[in-house]
């Protein structure tokens, strides 16, 4: 039976490794360029007023410079436009050099001396992801800075009136927390562009300071939106190489349609098309330039500070980060053509696709006429040799009739609105301003009903046994596969594309991408031809409605043959449900050692002895006990008058995952329910269970090997009291506890509380080992010692208080017991002290500013968590068999167990609640 328990846990703890690692390691290598400094940089302190800088001590402003430009700032008079950029979690305000060196550079070539003031702001590098105490304190200082900045333009002629903001992680919540403070001119703040910042819910609700923080940030933007309508705001993900925040969570809460808020991820972004790690989107050369060249085109050339009219401001993200044409803004091409210039490109309408070579400095004209092709095609597609770099081509379309403008750059231009409204027309396409020697592009006209072609995606569960494959012979440039049933976050597949051509030369390389209709996450995959090439297909978004499903857009080379085949992935699957449902696992850890806590407590009830630590861990497991409740509480919440029930008593919402639907419509702040995380359940909970299991044998091999240190300091003990404490003892180290977690650090004393418990542990192993030793027992009776059988005389000595002789077979057996008991409940108390360390991190950090923590998320559980920890400490198995309390109390895990499942995905500091509930009885029981 242990050995099968061994296997099934060492198996479940395979498939948690398997997904760890797709999750952590399972995506493309880092393709971005790296930022650089031309000169050293330098970040000059602006001097706030005494009373900020009193109440704010551990935060500061600086000033972003180098070289020539930080002398001529160093008295602070400033004359650029103000972009202020904001630190995340754990995040230095020195980040801001990537973006201030290239605003800097840039701003070198630009006429008039238009150039940015970025400044940046230091907020102690705090872990304000995990512990939500210190994001009003930001919030404020971010008020008292932005006032700060603008007061140092009072000199100028037309001062600036706002600041851009520029807010990475935790940063770009902060900056939208702006707006809820009661005092906060709108007005100061007209653009925030964040990058990969959790807008739809915290990654991980350690307290309720960070969850009350989210829900006070939500009702202001969505219930009050129409007051912000003004406020433009871009949210960019990094994509599947930002494990710590996952793109879906940048998606913007607001209501549907608002048209000054945009949500996308960054392999989306033309001309950057790469995926980014959490840290590495701050100083990704490819975003920094698409910012920066935003940040100038968002100038009023009249006021030289950012325009404050938001139709412009959308115009100007869209052109840099939706859909970019390589020509400047607002450029108007010369539409005029010479008669030479026709006749010489007339050829070229005999040919349905054409390549074209233009030497560098040239400016070409190409007509195609739309009179014969307009019933037999719907689309006119061109594409170029850069069609995914950033080289500077222009590449612009003109219908002559109308002077209606169609440019391409990224890979099509459709036409079917001039098709069929004009009588008769051509097309002009124009190349010109090449930057590179050779420049190729190739053109031809479209069907695209007969281009399109359509493949149903492999189930979930087919565990790549399965494969879908459809086979593309091109005979032009672009083909189209629509990946049916694909629309949930939880798949994942391996979509194979292999080339082959007939004829053997020079083509332009083919370019695979993933189009997802209903949220910009759009991936791109540049690849030579021939080749065989592996695409993942995942999804940071599910399928909000009935949109078409996932496009697979090849861009290919003529007479080529594509296969295209889709299987399963497994470990992507597992990856992806970790990236979702991650924090469900912790709350099924929790659950395991609850109810493995309550088969200690049964079996110590039933047969007066303790069972062995890895025997009651991995009976934890029991889903049918604790899933099917929860199925069944989740139809009835379906039913209006259960839920009117449940308002009666005034129960809070049932948990679930943040939705995985773009543009979620919130109401009274409350998430909606989605139903695929309660059906990967039993999954969750059996890697939960693995991670107890195999966590408390850790906990029983490092008592173990700390137990040897520690033997030489300690003298031999035979008796199951060692390590207890006394009465007065336990008086007072509760109150000095108390009293120091009041006055400094609640999860400081709760880590002190747990490492006396440790002690108690730790004795009762030195003692086991020395009772062991000093017995000597024959093997028949150590055996029958192992498998769990006492003799009537060690039982009924076992009923009587005191009347175990030192030196024997029972007290060799009771201290065994007592070790087993606490080593349950240490693994239990593991959980409290994880959930508040950081906290205790934030105070340690923040030692020298304050010695209290304001506010601390631990106080309101402090005082009984710590008398919880102290009566236990001298709990042994006799007291439990004499206590009257101890059949109520071994009862009461399996309902707390559910409870925790139904509140506590969103809300993991409920977990120590809930532990309480079943501490406090059991330590009643050593009184009782």
């Amino acid at each position: 039976m242990k050995l099968a328990a061994v296997a099934f846990y060492g198996f479940a703890l395979g498939l948690l490794a398997v997904g760890l690692r797709e999750l952590l390691t399972g995506f493309e290598e880092n393709r971005c360029s790296m930022t650089y400094m031309f000169e050293y940089p330098e970040y000059r302190r602006v001097a706030l007023p005494r009373r900020v800088a009193r109440l704010y001590p551990a935060y500061g402003l600086y000033l972003y410079g180098e070289g020539l430009y930080a002398q001529e700032t160093r008295a602070l008079k400033l004359t650029g436009a103000p972009v202020l950029f904001l630190p995340g979690n754990a995040g230095s305000y020195k980040q801001a050099r990537s973006l201030g060196s290239v605003a800097l550079r840039k701003a070198e070539n630009m006429e008039g001396g238009l150039h940015f003031n970025v400044f940046t702001v230091d907020f102690n590098e705090e872990l304000v992801a995990l512990y939500g105490g210190s994001l009003l304190r930001q919030t404020h200082f971010l008020h008292e800075s932005i006032k700060a900045i603008l007061r140092l333009y009072k000199h100028l002629k037309t001062p600036p009136q706002s600041v851009v903001l520029v807010g990475h992680s935790m940063g770009g919540v902060v900056a939208r927390a702006l707006f809820t403070l009661p005092r906060f001119n709108t007005n100061l703040v007209s653009l925030i562009i964040t990058q990969a910042s959790p807008h739809l819910a915290p990654v991980l609700a350690l307290d309720p300071y960070l969850l009350d923080f989210y829900s006070a940030v939500r009702q202001k933007w969505v219930n009050r939106a129409n007051k912000l309508r003004n406020i433009t705001v871009l949210s960019v993900g990094g994509g599947y190489r930002d494990y710590q925040v996952r793109s879906g969570l940048t998606s913007l809460p607001c209501p549907p349609g608002d048209p000054n808020k945009l949500s996308l991820v960054a392999t989306a972004v033309p001309r950057t098309w790469v995926s980014t790690d959490h840290l590495s989107i701050v100083w990704c050369k490819e975003l920094v330039l698409a910012t920066v060249r935003a940040f100038f085109d968002l100038i009023d050339p009249e006021t030289r500070q950012f325009t404050e009219n938001p139709e412009k401001k959308m115009v100007v993200l869209n052109h840099h980060f939706i859909r970019h044409p390589v020509r400047m803004l607002g450029e108007i091409q010369d539409t005029s053509i010479s008669i030479l210039d026709r006749i010489k490109m007339y050829q070229l309408l005999l040919y349905q696709s054409v390549a074209l070579c233009l030497q560098e400095g040239q400016v070409k004209y190409f007509l195609f006429a739309l009179s014969s092709r307009r019933k037999a095609y719907s689309h006119f597609y061109c594409r170029s040799n850069n069609l995914v770099s950033s080289t500077t081509v222009m590449l612009s379309f003109v219908v002559l009739s109308d002077v209606a403008r169609k440019t391409v750059y990224e890979a099509e231009t459709e036409v079917s609105h001039t098709l069929n409204h004009q009588p008769c027309s051509f097309i002009q396409m124009t190349i010109q301003d090449v930057s590179v020697p050779q420049f190729t592009v190739e053109c031809e006209w479209q069907r695209q009903e007969s281009q399109t072609l359509s493949v149903p995606a492999p189930h979930v569960l087919s565990f790549g046994l399965t494969v879908s494959d459809v086979t593309v012979n091109s005979s032009g440039l672009l083909h189209t596969i629509e990946l049916q049933h694909f629309h949930q976050v939880y798949q994942a597949f391996r979509i194979n594309v292999a080339s082959q051509c007939k004829v053997h030369k020079d083509r332009l390389s083919n370019v695979y991408r993933i189009m997802v209709p209903w949220f910009r996450e759009d991936s791109l995959t540049t690849v030579s031809v021939p080749s065989v090439t592996e695409i993942s297909g995942m999804l940071h978004t599910s399928r909000p409605d009935n949109t078409s499903g996932v496009l697979l857009q090849l861009h290919t080379a003529p007479n080529c043959q594509y296969k295209v085949s889709i299987r399963t992935s497994l470990p992507r699957v597992l990856g992806q449900i970790l990236r979702f449902c991650g924090p469900m696992v912790p709350v099924y850890t929790a659950v395991t050692l609850l109810l493995a806590c309550g088969g200690q407590l049964s079996s110590i009830l039933k047969s007066r002895r303790a069972a062995a630590m890895s025997q009651v861990v991995g009976r934890g497991l029991q889903p049918h006990k604790v899933n099917l409740p929860l199925y069944v509480l989740h139809i009835l919440l379906s039913c209006s008058w259960f839920q009117e029930v449940w308002s009666i008593l005034c129960l809070p919402p049932m948990d679930a995952l943040p939705p995985t639907f773009p543009d979620a419509t919130f109401h009274e702040g409350v998430l909606p329910v989605e139903e695929w995380p309660h059906l990967l359940s039993p999954l969750l909970y059996i890697l939960g269970a693995a991670v107890a299991y195999w966590g408390s044998t850790l906990l029983c091999l490092i008592m173990r090997v700390i137990s040897l240190i520690l033997a030489p300091l300690h003298r031999p003990s035979v008796s199951r009291d060692c390590g207890t404490l006394r009465l007065r003892t336990q008086l007072l180290i509760t109150l000095c506890l108390t009293v120091l977690g009041g006055t400094s650090c609640g999860a400081l004393s709760i880590f002190a509380a747990f490492l006396l418990h440790l002690y108690r542990v730790l004795r009762l192993q030195m003692t086991e080992r020395s009772l062991s030793h000093m017995l000597n027992l024959a093997p028949r009776k150590h055996k029958e010692t192992e498998n769990g059988t006492v003799d009537a005389e060690c039982l009924d000595r076992s009923k009587e208080c005191n009347g175990t002789p030192l030196l024997s077979e029972c007290a060799l057996q009771e201290v065994r017991d007592d070790l087993q008991l606490h080593l349950c409940l240490s693994a239990l108390f593991t959980l409290p002290v994880m959930l508040s360390a950081p906290s205790l991190i934030h105070w340690i950090r923040n030692l020298r500013y304050s010695t209290q923590l304001d506010p601390d998320p631990c106080w309101p559980h402090i005082v009984p968590l710590i008398i919880v920890y102290m009566l236990l400490i001298n709990c042994n198995t006799l007291k439990l068999c004499n206590s009257k309390l101890l059949p109520l109390t071994s009862c009461l895990p399996l309902p707390l167990a559910i409870t925790m499942v139904t509140f506590s995905p969103l809300h993991l500091y409920r977990v120590t609640y809930f532990l309480l509930a079943t501490l406090i009885p059991l330590a009643s029981c050593c009184l009782l």
